[in-house]
């Protein structure tokens, strides 16, 4: 099989959305890596399967998978056709970290509704003029989300006191330290903590090492650039790389395209995937069916 790579990506006009990705993969793996913002896929052909937390998972298309910011996942086709994704990257506006454990316990939801609203989602944010029918579709998302997790939050065991502050401390240390990057020996120093012990800690608590959590948050700065308009060239040393083939070669293993490839299909897709899932689209509550405007009551 001729191995495809089809991506989309952009940034919509809507409070708590950082980006849309929409991608078509036969053979591309993603690599174990992390992000600062909540990642909500759905696959519509396919399906992937990864890890998250040391445990397999698995996104058949009638799932909705919420992987949640600063956890290490990683990717792969699940069937010998690859898959075809969306994706919604959401900040901490949406669920805060009160729910990140609670989404590590089970990220792959199996909810009819969910998966519907998420479609709908995804096709009001790829017409021009539908931000209004996009954050009112947002709202009953994160809404549905909430009740998915608040039962784990209020049920689940309590978090134990500072086991793994050495780890948390070097993740502080590689955010502030996001582009111009720091030595082992210089955060041993400053953690005060041996440089062994300090690899161990943190790929034990978050099951990635340190210089992949760096390369991956770089990534995900670069992408936001690229989004911006920023040409390739001024992304590289912008996000934190040292010239543009150190840039190359990571974004290619996380995106799985090239930063120029990415910048180039930037913007809303043509034509949206058919979702079977969604089905016709309904009006939202509160809103004249024919007229489609909220109404006062």
């Amino acid at each position: 099989m001729v191995a495809h790579q089809q991506v989309s990506a952009w940034r919509p006009q809507i409070p708590g959305v950082v980006e849309v990705f929409h991608a078509h993969f036969t053979e591309h793996t993603y690599p174990m890596h992390v992000h600062d913002v909540w990642t909500l896929l759905i696959v519509d052909d396919g399906a992937v399967r990864y890890h998250l937390d040391r445990h397999e998972r698995g996104t058949p298309n009638d799932t909705v998978s919420l992987l949640p910011p600063q956890v290490p996942h990683n990717g792969s086709p699940a069937t010998v056709d690859g898959f075809r994704k969306r994706v919604l990257y959401m900040d901490l506006s949406q669920l805060d970290e009160s729910f990140i454990g609670p989404a590590v316990d089970g990220p792959d939801l199996v909810d009819a509704l969910l998966r519907r609203r998420v479609g709908q989602l995804h096709r009001a944010l790829a017409e021009p003029g539908g931000e209004l029918e996009a954050q009112s579709r947002l709202a009953l998302i994160r809404e549905r989300l909430r009740t998915h997790l608040r039962p784990r939050l209020e049920n689940g065991p309590r978090a134990q006191p500072s086991a793994r502050s050495v780890a948390h401390g070097l993740r502080g240390l590689l955010d502030e330290r996001l582009l111009d990057g720091v030595t082992l020996d210089e955060a041993a120093k400053l953690l005060h903590a041996h440089p062994t012990h300090l690899v161990r800690a943190f790929s034990g608590a978050f099951g990635i090492a340190p210089h992949q959590y760096l390369m991956a948050r770089r990534v995900d700065r670069a992408r936001r650039l690229l989004l911006d308009g920023r040409p390739p060239t001024e992304v590289a040393p912008a996000a934190g790389f040292y010239d543009q083939s150190h840039l190359n070669r990571h974004f290619k293993r996380l995106v799985g395209v090239t930063p120029g490839r990415f910048a180039r299909m930037i913007g809303r897709p043509t034509a949206e995937p058919r979702d079977p899932a969604s089905g016709p689209r309904p009006p939202l509550p509160g809103a004249s069916a024919a007229h489609g405007r909220f109404s006062a009551g």
